[in-house]
């Protein structure tokens, strides 16, 4: 694991930015997987990513893909997709011929699909307060070997979901995708996710404390501001 703690939000999101496009400027055209999250830490990310992007002729090798997807009722996009597109995808003018939508439809044969596509090049992800990534809650997690996977209402905690807004079911990739992925990116801020980035990063490793697992990839990077690290002995 490498570990970079950096000042600030601002900071964590502008070295994640540097790693990001580590991976898009490959130095030949040869294609690029990327899986993004979204949520709220890495907005800033990408406002500062969809400058980089957008009117850049260069990134037509760079091939996107969300990682999980809750269904929204009536709508054809998902809350994740619906995000993406707001923070990053619509303002940065992504083809869409380069974005590969998971949603429910889809799950079964995703997994087969990344593997057809060459696999993912790099995955970048934030740290839930329970330990989760993607949509693998704590105690969703029966063992790591999981694929691409639907959860139901009766397998995941209510009480992270606004119990009005609470979804009969959601697809995520699961630990065994994530970390087939080449290389890991783990962005993480805030003194409310301290307590929980100690276990992850440095606890045992567990499926009650999802993101553990990557403790045990090979490139793994965690990019964190000095509160999410405040618990830390570094």
């Amino acid at each position: 694991m490498q570990l970079i703690i950096t000042k600030d939000y601002e900071t964590m999101s502008q070295m994640s930015l540097t790693h990001v496009l580590a991976h898009m400027y490959t130095g030949d055209n040869r294609r690029v997987n990327l899986s993004i999250t979204a949520g709220k830490t890495p907005e800033r990310l990408y406002q500062l990513l969809k400058e980089e992007y957008r009117g850049n002729p260069y990134f037509k090798h760079v091939h996107f893909y969300n990682f999980d997807e809750i269904p929204r009722e009536g709508e054809e996009t998902g809350v994740t997709m619906n995000d993406l597109n707001r923070m990053f995808f619509d303002q940065a003018e992504v083809p869409r011929g380069l974005v590969h939508v998971l949603d429910t439809k889809n799950w079964k044969d995703y997994d087969k699909k990344l593997k057809e596509d060459g696999g993912l090049d790099m995955l970048i992800m934030g740290l839930g307060t329970d330990g989760h990534f993607c949509g693998n809650l704590a105690g969703t997690v029966e063992h790591f070997g999981m694929e691409t996977r639907m959860v139901t209402k009766e397998k995941y905690p209510i009480s992270y979901f606004e119990r009005e807004t609470s979804p009969d079911h959601y697809v995520t990739f699961g630990p065994k995708t994530v970390t087939n992925a080449r290389h890991l990116i783990m962005i993480i801020n805030g003194s409310h996710k301290a307590e929980i980035s100690k276990k992850a990063l440095f606890g045992p490793v567990t499926p009650e404390v999802p993101a553990s697992v990557f403790q045990l990839h090979p490139n793994y990077t965690v990019i964190m501001d000095e509160e999410a690290a405040s618990l830390l002995d570094y």
